[in-house]
Formats: C-alpha cells, structure tokens, sequence
C-alpha cells in the first residue's frame, strides 16, 4: 500500500486519462480495417475529444490525453488545443500496433516518431506513454527499457489483469517504480482493479465502465481511495462518446460487443464520476516518485 509520507497530509486526486484515438483504429478491428485504409474512413476523433475537453471543463478537472502519432500528424491543432486547455499530452505510440508484435527496433522507431510528433505539437517534453491496448507484459517487458531509451518517465501499460489480448497478471495494481533487468527504471501507475478474492478486477475505463453499473464503480473508487489510501486511475476514449459513430462491417461478434455495447453510457457515467471525485493528471505521480515502492520485473 503506497499511503502518504509521515506527517504530511495530501488531498487524494484520483488520475483522468484520455487514449486519444479513432473509433476504427481499435485492435478489435485490425483483422478487418487494414492500416492503408485509415485516411479513408471519416474521421470523428477531433469532434469526440471536443465533447470530452467540454465535460471536464465544465467538471472543472484536468487530465492526460494519451495521443495516438498518427492523429497527431493529421490533427496537431488538436493536439494544441489539448495542452492549451491545461491538459496534459502523453504519448500512445503511433500505429496502435500491439507491442508484443513488434520488434524492439520497430517499436524503438515508432515511439520516437510519435513522441516527436506531440512534442513538435506542445513545445514542452513528452514524459508519458500508454501502450495500445495495454500491450506491454511479461512477454516484452524489454519495451520498458526502449521507453527510458526514448526519455519517457512514466508508463501506463502494466494492466494486472488475466484478459485475451492484454494483462500482465501478477503485477503490483498500486503504482510503483519499475526496475528491469536491463537497469531502466520508470514510473508505473497501473489502470485501476478491485482486489476481490484472489483476483484483480478492473472496473476504471473503457468497456468495464460501460458495463458495470455506475454505482459499482463509485464504490470501487471510494473503496480504493479509503482502504489502500491511493488514486484510481480511470480511462476513457473519445468514441466512446459517441454512440453514432459509423458502425465497421465483418469484425467478430466478440470485437462488436465490447466496442459498441454501453456507448450511451460513457458520458453521464463518466460525468457522474467527476462530479463526484477530484481528478487530476498522471503526471503528478512523478513528483511522489521516492515515496514509491521499487519493483524489479522480468
């Protein structure tokens, strides 16, 4: 349990973070939208991330926006309006390729592309990184050694899950320094789960949001915020406020589900939530980084 150093009180802000991303760049989808097809499918990632920028400052809270490299090339000004708001710009490397199928060569050069891309966008340096679908486990943990290469602080991709295409089961759900084998050290702040029994349940974002009911995830949040003395960390994309989106034929019965069930929910559960937990960005867990325990993974 990481709780606040002696003596000293801290306000308890929980973390809001954005993948910024299209609604058919999803890894569900890649069997049936080839990447050469993207420029010709509308683009709806501009005016969904608007309705988010919208709610959180009528909330009045800030988050981090993980911005994918290839909507940063053809949105930059979006990207500007992001860290022009006061929010913070990571990086969601450039393709949405999952990282256990890239090469550490390939990954090296796609993280350094995007990376450049937003910070050519902000003026100020990209600290922070979000795998595509949380793609980094015990099967490539040398894409935390190429991140510390690239200049990225903190990561976001260690989700302690047992899940088909993601997880890293086993890992610390708290947030932690890292420390690989190869000697790199970040900053790992995990998406959120609820330890119940044995297992690690996450509840913070994406589909889980959509399904659970809100009431659920208000208790898993005032649960992980009272017992183990820590911010959840909670998750959102921008077409998941969007319920009209244009729907993308011949993808699995599997993939549809979890992409287009509970669209109509994210906005008001996702608006109640802000209403009522203070909320900040990622960022500021590397301020606290000495009062993290240090984990050696791999």
């Amino acid at each position: 349990m990481v709780g606040p150093e002696p003596g000293v009180t801290r306000p308890l802000v929980n973390v809001l973070t954005v993948d910024v991303e299209e609604h058919f760049q999803v890894s569900g989808f890649e069997t049936v939208v080839a990447r050469e097809q993207w420029d010709g499918f509308p683009s709806r990632v501009e005016r969904n991330t608007e309705i988010l920028l919208d709610l959180f400052d009528k909330t009045n809270r800030k988050g981090t926006f993980f911005v994918l490299g290839w909507v940063a090339e053809r949105h930059a000004d979006l990207v500007r309006r992001i860290s022009e708001r006061g929010h913070e710009v990571a990086c969601h490397g450039y393709s949405h390729r999952l990282v256990y199928t890239q090469e550490p060569d390939a990954f090296r050069e796609e993280t350094r592309r995007s990376k450049g891309l937003l910070e050519d966008a902000v003026g100020r340096p990209v600290l922070g990184y979000r795998a595509a679908s949380f793609s980094i486990g015990w099967r490539n943990l040398w894409a935390l050694d190429v991140l510390a290469e690239c200049g990225i602080a903190y990561d976001s991709s260690l989700f302690p899950v047992r899940h088909d295409r993601y997880g890293i089961p086993g890992a610390p759900r708290h947030p932690y320094r890292v420390k690989t084998a190869a000697g790199a050290s970040l900053v790992e702040i995990p998406p959120s789960t609820l330890r119940l029994g044995g297992t690690a349940l996450p509840f913070g974002g994406g589909g889980y949001l959509r399904l659970f009911p809100l009431a659920l995830t208000r208790m898993a949040i005032e649960r992980l915020n009272r017992k183990d003395g820590i911010p959840a960390v909670l998750y959102v994309h921008p077409w998941e406020v969007d319920p009209a989106q244009p729907r993308v034929p011949g993808a699995s019965l599997r993939s549809r589900f979890r992409h287009y069930v509970g669209l109509r929910t994210t906005l008001p559960k996702l608006e109640a939530l802000l209403e009522r937990f203070p909320f900040g960005p990622m960022n500021v867990w590397l301020e606290r980084a000495e009062m993290l325990p240090e984990k050696i993974l791999g």
